[in-house]
């Protein structure tokens, strides 16, 4: 397989680039994934019923500085079915092989949505394989979207989303419009969308067991609920949240270069934890003393407050 660093040559489509494609197989499945550029190791992971396609702003950005790994879950894009139930903990475990079959890792995983679950469950069950986490708009089980919001169309109430049931129609057009597919067919449509409507099951104490330096991101108007995810944030030890304002769960694909920026500023820093009050003194402290010497540089003796001339008390002459 060929590998390229061009994420801007019209001759190829994301996801159907045979210069950067490639099949593996685990589990029985047959499994497609693309390589771009190169540099430190980063995993991008697609949302629900999209495909490699669907992190388009993504491998443009990351594939200038990083070697870009990302492939189509099962049961998406031009990757197999499963024969079986499709779960979240089965696709993590393809994404684990997928950074063996490439000589990856410990990789830096970017997950955006369902990829953001599949993310943490890397974190989680193939800790080995994880250097950092960035997780965009994650749930942890089925109630975490907001609750119950409506919109009028036709006249009428159309619930956008009720879990554990969803308002499929709508859900399946925004989807469409970021997949590179043109359709699913129903088999498929309705396994992919079960997925979301019956799983994940994660536990929030399970969380403590991401070690990786996580970044937990949403939108302030996002479809995942604000209390769901600090919820997710709280539960991490080595966490860091990012809330994008007046933004939606589209923000990767609304404003790129807001969410790519904030995303690559993470994986660059070397990670410090943070402690709440004594961080902040410290911070202060150094306010205080760059206060105090700037002061003491530009103010004159004589209007220092309670201060007079080194050379002690004028004259009259």
């Amino acid at each position: 397989m060929t590998t390229t660093s061009n994420g801007h040559d019209p001759q190829f489509i994301y996801g159907s680039n045979p210069d950067a494609g490639g099949y593996f197989q685990h589990d029985g499945l047959k499994l497609y994934y693309e390589v771009y550029g190169a540099g430190p190791d980063l995993l991008l992971i697609h949302g629900n019923a999209s495909s490699i396609w669907g992190m388009k702003p993504q491998i443009e950005y990351f594939s200038r500085h990083y070697r870009v790994i990302v492939m189509d879950s099962r049961d998406h894009g031009r990757s197999a079915d499963a024969p079986g139930p499709l779960t979240f903990e089965a696709m993590a475990d393809d994404l684990a092989a997928l950074l063996d079959h490439v000589h990856a890792g410990p990789a830096l995983v970017l997950g955006y949505s369902d990829g953001g679950i599949q993310a943490l469950l890397l974190g989680l069950r193939h800790p080995g394989k994880v250097a950092k986490i960035a997780a965009m708009a994650a749930n942890l089980n089925p109630h975490g979207y907001v609750p119950t919001p409506s919109a009028r169309a036709g006249g009428r109430i159309v619930q956008i989303i009720k879990p554990p049931v969803a308002n499929l129609r709508i859900v399946r057009m925004i989807r469409r419009r970021l997949s590179a597919e043109p359709a699913y067919l129903p088999a498929r449509a309705r396994r992919v969308a079960a997925l979301d409507r019956e799983q994940p099951h994660i536990k929030p104490s399970a969380l403590h067991g991401i070690k990786a330096p996580t970044l937990v991101l949403a939108a302030d108007h996002d479809l995942i609920a604000d209390g769901h995810t600090l919820e997710i944030y709280h539960h991490i030890p080595n966490g860091q949240l990012a809330i994008f304002p007046n933004a939606t769960h589209a923000i990767p694909f609304e404003d790129p270069q807001l969410f790519n920026e904030t995303v690559d500023r993470f994986f660059r820093r070397p990670y410090a934890k943070i402690d709440r009050l004594p961080d902040t003194m410290k911070s202060l402290e150094r306010i205080k003393a760059e206060y105090a010497a700037e002061h003491e540089r530009v103010t004159p003796p004589q209007h220092r407050p309670g201060g007079l001339p080194s050379h002690g008390p004028s004259r009259e002459l």
